[in-house]
């Protein structure tokens, strides 16, 4: 695969402007440092370890680069100073999704005992209705610098759906790779932009293994895979949300966050925004916590960091969050350290405390969070009654995708509290009055 890889980087290099990648400048691994140049690349060739991008950014002027992002458009190209992005990206067609709403959920921290104050970064109010539509804007945009055809994925539900409609939007095809027994909405979601969405039997693992034997092979020539070939462009859509905190904070970091794992990716781009920020001078320098955030029927991070491991061991997921069932977590052993170097936790939670964390959430905020967001809820109530996070520290927690997607979990609640005549009579008899 390493051959095909290299001769599809020695075809687009001539290609690629001298700015498509604004301020980044190499790939850089993760392990060895070493560094390579920017392409459709994934593993470092020394060590076989994983790539992601490496910037000269803007520095010496923070105000003046506060100002730059404040004055940008309404969505994540405020910040293509420090993305890896050209700098006329906002003027390309795009989804264009991001700066979603901070809820300051009072209500919420009322119902937990939160004496601090609470926010939920709901991004299910990105195009799709997930925080993938961040990670696709940026791995498209390399897709089309490389100059692949074919915008592909493996996928638990909600990046497919990112995948095709980001294809729809940009004149791409897409065809996306998912496990057979999605749920119904997720399916749907993916299938009505018009791509091809094909179902692998098999968990999320068969799928990514499928993917990475797919690029390797003739039948894969001119695909950009978001989560694969093209993955350290793809992961840093996350920082975005690192970002729109702090800016959204008044550019302050908050004590503590609560993220939902589930390669881990999203958490450790997180933790990467938010220190390129204090490097940059937009926000001050202070000590936060990082909580991570695990379904019970799939905590490989959680059950490692519990037992003081430095390894993840694969597990076969068996939940209800499906958006986070990857057995093997390709960034676990980072979320680890940064759990650790904070002083923040890993923790999980069972279906039946994510289906109480959903009503929970929509009772009290009117947030209607799938399964992932009940799984990042419910941990911060675990973390809050087992005395782990501080209830009076400013707390972030994330919800990354909307209910709509996930019904079946809450499938119980879809009947009428009572059914009555049309007369006042019936409706006093009832109860309701």
């Amino acid at each position: 695969m390493r051959r095909e890889v290299l001769a599809i980087m020695a075809l687009v290099s001539h290609t690629v402007a001298p700015d498509a990648f604004g301020p980044a400048v190499a790939l850089s691994c993760r392990e060895c440092g070493a560094r390579t140049p920017l392409a459709p690349d994934f593993a470092c060739v020394e060590c076989f370890g994983p790539l992601e991008v490496a910037y000269e950014l803007p520095a010496g002027d923070p105000e003046g680069l506060r100002k730059q992002i404040e004055n940008g458009p309404l969505n994540i190209w405020r910040y293509a100073p420090l993305l890896p992005v050209s700098p006329d990206v906002a003027e390309r067609p795009s989804l264009n999704p991001g700066l979603t709403k901070l809820v300051k959920a009072d209500n919420l921290a009322r119902e937990l005992g939160v004496t601090g104050s609470l926010y939920v970064k709901d991004d299910s109010g990105n195009p799709t209705h997930s925080f993938k539509d961040r990670v696709v804007a940026i791995a498209v945009e390399a897709a089309r610098t490389f100059g692949f055809t074919t915008l592909s994925c493996s996928s638990t539900g909600n990046l497919a759906g990112a995948v095709t409609a980001a294809a729809a939007r940009t004149g791409l095809r897409a065809c996306v790779f998912i496990p057979h027994d999605l749920e119904a909405g997720k399916v749907v979601m993916a299938a009505v932009y018009g791509g091809d969405v094909v179902g692998i039997d098999g968990n999320y693992d068969d799928v990514n293994r499928f993917c990475s034997e797919l690029i390797g092979d003739p039948a894969g020539e001119g695909w950009g895979f978001v989560n694969v070939n093209l993955r350290p462009y793809y992961g840093e859509g996350s920082k975005t949300l690192a970002y729109e905190i702090c800016e959204q904070l008044g550019w302050r970091i908050p004590d503590q966050l609560v993220i939902p794992i589930a390669s881990g990716s999203q958490l450790t781009k997180i933790d990467k925004g938010l220190k390129e920020l204090i490097a940059l001078g937009l926000v001050e320098d202070k000590p936060y916590k990082i909580f991570g955030a695990q379904a019970e029927g799939c905590s490989p991070v959680s059950a490692a960091f519990k037992a003081g491991h430095d390894v993840v061991r694969p597990q076969k997921p068996d939940t209800i969050a499906k958006s986070l069932a990857i057995g093997n977590p390709a960034d676990g052993i980072y979320v680890l350290d940064i759990a650790r170097r904070t002083g923040g936790a890993v923790e999980d939670v069972n279906d039946e405390q994510v289906v109480d964390a959903i009503r929970l959430l929509a009772r009290t905020e009117g947030i209607f969070a799938e399964t992932a967001g009940g799984v990042t809820v419910g941990v911060l109530r675990k973390l809050i009654e087992n005395g782990v996070l501080d209830p009076a520290a400013e707390t972030v927690v994330l919800n990354t995708g909307d209910g709509l997607k996930t019904l079946e979990a809450v499938a119980d609640a879809a009947r009428p509290t009572a059914v009555i005549r049309p007369t006042l009579d019936s409706f006093r008899e009832a109860g309701l009055a």
